[in-house]
Formats: structure tokens, C-alpha cells, sequence
């Protein structure tokens, strides 16, 4: 078994998205070649309604799934295909875009003022661009969660892991999508496949995610280390990128730790993207905004191609 090593080591930035919603960005918009097929995360946990209550307006998307995990508060959506709906504290919605969706998301704080989760990107193939959107909601009480002896909880959204296999299915890229917490100084060691790009989105505590058997905090980028002048830990908002291996170990802080664990497939295919559109090349990208003025984004069903 190898321990995967640690890549990068970075702080989620601010940003400001839709009709003017504060959030954090962990990636995304820029070479995300190392997190393939992911292409963006953002952390919209936010305690000031008037940050974002603006919300996303209608707007569109294509090529690509989005990935909305809710801690606390409610999204309320609707689509051109008519879905109307609300994802609440603990759900997950995985839209599938394919061919073309126009929707939008309005949060809604909880009683507290407090609107908390992520929303996650990933790519399709180029064989599944212009497949047909689908929508998979997910209540909280769907989603399977495993607690291991050492106090270890783990959530789990997508994909099989400790003989639990997520609700949300079908996926091209059979992504992994965790929700991990360890227990105040515990030491774990959590599989993932060698073939899989990895990367831990830290939310609660702090921890050091390890290289090796020993305990050591992680290197960063582009800063050079030695044991003796080590990083400060993961805390919260920090993305950690890992490198190959088939398990990590994260050492929990005094207050435990809580992080999102996603990994996918590489589809390892070339990336045209310009805001809500992901294709191939500048071409199908080009074609799209097009059709968008000329009224012919959406597709009927039957013309969509591929399956999901």
C-alpha cells in the first residue's frame, strides 16, 4: 500500500458569483488539469443573508454536472424543464446538464441567517456532452453514513466505499464524493484507487495530512520544506491535492477534522470552457453561445445524443 503523497496545499479565495454572492473558491477557471474530471468547487457557506440572497438567476449550462451538497439553509431551484424544488440541510442535487439546461438557484437561509454548503463541477466526456439533462435529488436521510470503530463518520454521497454505496448514480466519471470526520487525534487511513485524481476540502478542525507512516504535516507549493521548518496544518477552507497512492492518512487536531474526500477518473480530454459551458473544442463552444442567441440551446429529447 502507498501513502499518497500531498501536491498542493492552498486556502479556498473570495469570490463573487450570480447577482452577487460572496463565496470562497477552492479551484476552478484556470488549469484544472489536476483535478480532472473535477473543474471547480466553491464554498458558499456564508452567515449574512444580504451576501446571498441575490442569488443565480437564470442562467445556463452545458457539458458538464453540477454537484450541490447543503449543510444548513435551503436552495430553491427551478429549470426549463419545468423541475421546481428545494434541496435542505444534508441533501445533495446532481444535475446533469448535457445538452443544455437554463435554471436557476436562489439560498435561503436557515432561522440563524446561516446558508452553508458547496457546489462541485465535474466534466462529462466528450461522449456524454450532449446527452439529456437529468436531475438526482437526494434527501439527507438517503444517504448512507458508516461510523467506524475509532469514531470515524463517514457520509456517503456517491460511489462505494466501507461496503456502503452512495444514492447518486449513473455518473460518467463514477466519481467518490465523502463526507469525512475523524475524531479529536485520531490517526486515519482512508483507500482510495491509484487510478483516481484526489483532492480533501477541509470545513471543520484541523489536521495534517500525512506523506508517509510518520505523522509529518504536508508540503506546500511552491515553498520548499524540511522537516524541521514543517507548513501550518489543514484547516478550515484549505484544499489539499493529492498525489498518486492508493490510501491518505490524516492525523485529526485537537478538535477533530471534517472534510469533503472526492476522487475521479482523469477523462483526460481536451477542455474548451467559457462560464457555465464546458465542450471540447473552441468550435462546439462557439456554436453553443450561438445557439443560445438564437433561441436553440435547449434540446427536445429526442434529439439529445448519448445516454447518461
Amino acid at each position: 500500500m502507498s501513502i499518497r503523497p500531498v501536491k498542493r496545499l492552498i486556502k479556498s479565495k473570495p469570490t463573487m458569483e450570480g447577482a452577487g454572492v460572496h463565496l470562497r473558491r477552492a479551484f476552478g477557471f484556470g488549469n484544472t488539469t489536476d483535478f480532472d474530471p473535477f473543474l471547480l468547487l466553491d464554498d458558499f457557506r456564508n452567515d449574512v443573508p444580504e451576501d446571498y440572497l441575490a442569488g443565480f438567476p437564470w442562467h445556463p449550462h452545458r457539458g458538464i454536472e453540477t454537484i450541490t451538497y447543503v449543510l444548513a439553509g435551503t436552495v430553491e431551484h427551478g429549470d426549463s424543464m419545468g423541475n421546481r424544488g428545494a434541496i435542505a440541510a444534508g441533501d445533495v442535487q446532481w444535475m446533469t446538464a448535457g445538452s443544455g439546461i437554463i435554471h436557476q438557484e436562489m439560498p435561503k437561509g436557515d432561522p440563524a441567517g446561516r446558508m452553508h454548503g458547496f457546489q462541485l463541477w465535474a466534466n462529462l466526456p466528450s461522449s456524454l456532452k450532449m446527452t439529456a439533462p437529468r436531475y438526482q435529488e437526494v434527501k439527507a436521510l438517503d444517504i448512507p453514513e458508516i461510523k467506524d470503530d475509532d469514531g470515524t463518520h463517514v457520509r456517503v454521497v456517491c460511489g462505494n466505499f466501507w461496503g456502503k454505496t452512495g444514492p447518486v448514480d449513473g455518473i460518467a466519471a463514477d466519481p467518490i464524493y465523502l463526507d469525512v470526520s475523524v475524531p479529536p487525534g485520531r490517526r486515519k487511513t482512508l483507500p482510495v484507487e491509484i487510478t483516481r485524481h484526489a483532492f480533501a476540502y477541509v470545513f471543520a478542525g484541523t489536521g495534517k495530512f500525512c506523506n508517509a507512516s510518520e505523522p509529518l504535516e504536508v508540503p506546500t507549493e511552491p515553498v520548499s520544506w524540511a522537516d524541521t521548518n514543517p507548513p501550518a496544518e489543514a484547516d478550515n477552507r484549505s484544499l489539499v491535492l493529492f498525489d498518486r497512492g492508493d490510501e491518505l492518512m490524516v492525523q485529526a487536531g485537537d478538535d477533530g477534522i471534517r472534510f469533503l474526500l472526492v476522487s475521479g477518473k482523469p477523462l483526460e480530454e481536451p477542455v474548451a470552457w467559457y462560464g457555465p459551458i464546458v465542450m471540447n473544442t473552441q468550435e462546439q463552444l462557439r456554436q453553443a453561445f450561438s445557439e443560445l442567441d438564437k433561441g436553440t440551446f435547449l434540446k427536445p429529447p429526442r434529439a439529445a445524443k448519448g445516454s447518461s
